[in-house]
C-alpha cells in the first residue's frame, strides 16, 4: 500500500507548480524543466485524486449495505459498485506505484547502438548486418533519425562491426533491453548438406551523453592521430586523418577513421567515447545501489544470450522473459518489435514493483 502522505505530498506538489507557472514570475531558464514536469505530473494527478477518495468512498457503499433500511435495490447497486471500486483500486495503486518509481535520467535520452558480429565466422557478420537493417527499418517507422558514425564490412558483404547513433524521442528506453548476445539459427548459404548453423553477434545500447552529463578534462586524454586504411576513397589513405582518443584514467579508447576530415573524426570518436564513460559510471553507481540484488532484465551485459532467432522455425524468442513470437520475417522488418519491446519493458516494471514490497 502507499502511504498517503506520499500521495498528497504529489498533489500538492501539482498544485503548486500550477500556480508558479501561471504567475510569470518563473525564471526562464526554469520554465521548461517546471512546465515538464507538471506535464508529467499532470497525467497521474487524477488517479491519485481516487486514490485518496477511496477510503471514504468504500465507507459509504459499505454504510449503504449495511442499512437496514436502505431497499435490495439500492442494496445491489452499492455491491456493484463496491466491487468496482475495489478493482479501480487495484489499477490505481499499480499506477501510482510505476509513477512513484525511481526514473532512469537516460530514457528519454538519444542511443548509440553499437553491433558488432561474434562466433560463427562470415555467417556471423551476415547477421550482424541483418541485425543492423532491422534497427534501421524500426527506426524509419518510428521517424527516428539514424545516423552512421563507423562502419567495418565483412568480405561477404556483411558488418563486422557497425556503430550508430539514433536520434528521437525516449529512444534509450525503447532500446535498452536490446543489449546482449543475439544468436542466430538458420543454414547459410554456401551450406550444402543444409545443416543448420548457429553463430552470433553482439548488440550495445548506449545512453547518448551530452557535455553537461559528464566532463572529461582535456588532460585525462591521449590523443594519437595516423593514416586511415581500408576502402574510403584514395585520399583518406594519403593523410593522417584517422584518430585515436584514450581516457587515461579508465584505459577507454575509442578509433575513427570513417571521415576525411581529422576534426570530423574527432568528433564521433569523441561522442562514443564518452557515452561509454557515461553507461561506466552509470553501471558503477547502479552496481553499488544494489549489490544484493540482480534483476532478471539486464541492460548492459554484452556476454549475455538474450534472445535466438531461427529461421528454420520461423520464431524468435527472447530467453530473459521466455517470450517467443512466430513472425520472424515481420520482427526483422520492424513490424512486430513493439510487441516484443512492451513484453520487455512490463516485465521489468512488474521486477521494479516486486522489489518496493
Amino acid at each position: 500500500m502507499i502511504p498517503l502522505k506520499t500521495v498528497e505530498e504529489l498533489i500538492e506538489k501539482h498544485s503548486a507548480l500550477e500556480k508558479e507557472l501561471s504567475s510569470g514570475e518563473i525564471d526562464k531558464k526554469l520554465f521548461a524543466e517546471k512546465s515538464k514536469e507538471y506535464s508529467d505530473i499532470n497525467e497521474i494527478v487524477g488517479v491519485a485524486k481516487k486514490y485518496l477518495s477511496f477510503e471514504n468512498d468504500k465507507q459509504e457503499l459499505e454504510r449503504i449495505l449495511n442499512d437496514q433500511t436502505s431497499d435490495n435495490e439500492l442494496k445491489k447497486m452499492a455491491e456493484t459498485e463496491l466491487i468496482d471500486l475495489n478493482l479501480q483500486y487495484e489499477i490505481d495503486e499499480k499506477k501510482l506505484k510505476l509513477f512513484l518509481l525511481p526514473k532512469d535520467e537516460a530514457d528519454k535520452k538519444n542511443a548509440i547502438i553499437e553491433i558488432r558480429a561474434g562466433t560463427g565466422g562470415l555467417e556471423a557478420s551476415l547477421f550482424a548486418s541483418d541485425l543492423f537493417k532491422m534497427y534501421e527499418k524500426v527506426s524509419h517507422k518510428k521517424k527516428w533519425t539514424l545516423e552512421l558514425i563507423s562502419i567495418s564490412r565483412s568480405d561477404a558483404g556483411g558488418l563486422k562491426e557497425v556503430i550508430a547513433s539514433i536520434k528521437g524521442r525516449n529512444i534509450y528506453s525503447t532500446l535498452k533491453y536490446e543489449s546482449g548476445v543475439h544468436r542466430v539459427q538458420r543454414v547459410p548459404d554456401t551450406e550444402t548438406q543444409g545443416r543448420v548453423h548457429t553463430s552470433a553477434a553482439t548488440v550495445a545500447v548506449l545512453p547518448e551523453a551530452e557535455e553537461v552529463d559528464l566532463k572529461i578534462n582535456d588532460s585525462d586524454l591521449r590523443i594519437d592521430v595516423f593514416r586511415a586504411g581500408g576502402p574510403g576513397g584514395q585520399s583518406v589513405n594519403t593523410t593522417d586523418s584517422a584518430v585515436r582518443i584514450t581516457h587515461i584514467p579508465t584505459g577507454l579508447s575509442v578509433s575513427q577513421q570513417d571521415e576525411k576530415s581529422q576534426h570530423k573524426n574527432k568528433a564521433k570518436g569523441m561522442k562514443i567515447l564518452r557515452a561509454r564513460l557515461y553507461e561506466l559510471e552509470r553501471s558503477r553507481i547502479d552496481q553499488e545501489r544494489s549489490q544484493d540484488r540482480k534483476t532478471k532484465i539486464g541492460t548492459g551485459d554484452r556476454s549475455e544470450r538474450i534472445r535466438t532467432y531461427n529461421f528454420p522455425q520461423g520464431r524468435v524468442t527472447d530467453h530473459r522473459i521466455n517470450l517467443t513470437i512466430h513472425k520472424l520475417d515481420e520482427f526483422l522488418e520492424g513490424e512486430v518489435f513493439d510487441e516484443m519491446i512492451e513484453s520487455l519493458t512490463l516485465q521489468a516494471q512488474e521486477e521494479s514493483l516486486s522489489n518496493l514490497k
